[in-house]
């Protein structure tokens, strides 16, 4: 959702900026930077290390807040072409799933906020034991689709993202925003969104497959 459907990263990065100036401390754009992707969880965690005298709980509340506060104020931040790719999937009746590491308030704020019927199913990071890069969240959304994972697309725009999709068997495409992903051949790189179709997706989907049926050969 963040980074990959709409650009809240600088929210959050704000966020957190101001949550820990609240307890005497800094927070430059390089730390910002290394919780993209990552759980909120984990970030409590680093933002604890930093002077911030609250329980990860409250660092989580705190940071969902001010995020939502922005959306409300601004709209929602697509990026370029997601909108146009959803309102494709869902006119051709493709099912989708939002898989998040925020928690299920805002990713269910978000997609309410949507004018359309976006998704069939949310998976956020409070729903899930283990945050990305563990498959369990592409994993649980799967289960959810009712689908095998060799049979999704998944999108995403940060390391821990695309670890975790990958990790879960899905066909996946990184679109760095925030931070560079490290092109390992294991997903299909794509600078943006903008001008891609259901018919770009099922050609990733198709490579998958061949290079999948591939590997397997003896």
């Amino acid at each position: 959702m963040d980074g990959t459907i709409i650009d809240t990263e600088p929210y959050w990065m704000h966020a957190e900026g101001e949550l820990v100036a609240q307890f005497g401390g800094s927070w430059a754009h390089e730390d910002a930077v290394t919780l993209v992707g990552q759980g909120l969880w984990h970030s409590a965690r680093v933002l604890q290390s930093r002077g911030v005298k609250l329980t990860e709980d409250e660092i989580i509340r705190q940071l969902t807040g001010i995020v939502l506060d922005r959306i409300r104020a601004n709209g929602l931040p697509w990026r370029p072409g997601a909108r146009e790719l959803l309102i494709e999937l869902r006119a051709a009746g493709i099912r989708t799933a939002l898989v998040t590491m925020s928690i299920a308030t805002m990713a269910h704020f978000v997609a309410e906020a949507i004018d359309f019927d976006a998704f069939d199913h949310i998976v956020a990071g409070d729903e899930v034991a283990h945050s990305k890069p563990h498959p369990a969240a592409y994993l649980r959304a799967t289960e959810l689709l009712g689908v095998d994972p060799a049979d999704c697309v998944a999108i995403e725009d940060s390391p821990p993202g695309v670890a975790s999709a990958v990790a879960a068997g899905t066909a996946t495409i990184g679109v760095a925003l925030h931070v560079p992903l490290l092109d390992d051949g294991s997903f299909v790189s794509w600078p943006t969104l903008e001008g891609r179709t259901v018919a770009d997706l099922a050609e990733v989907l198709e490579q998958f497959r061949r290079t999948t049926l591939e590997g397997a050969r003896p």
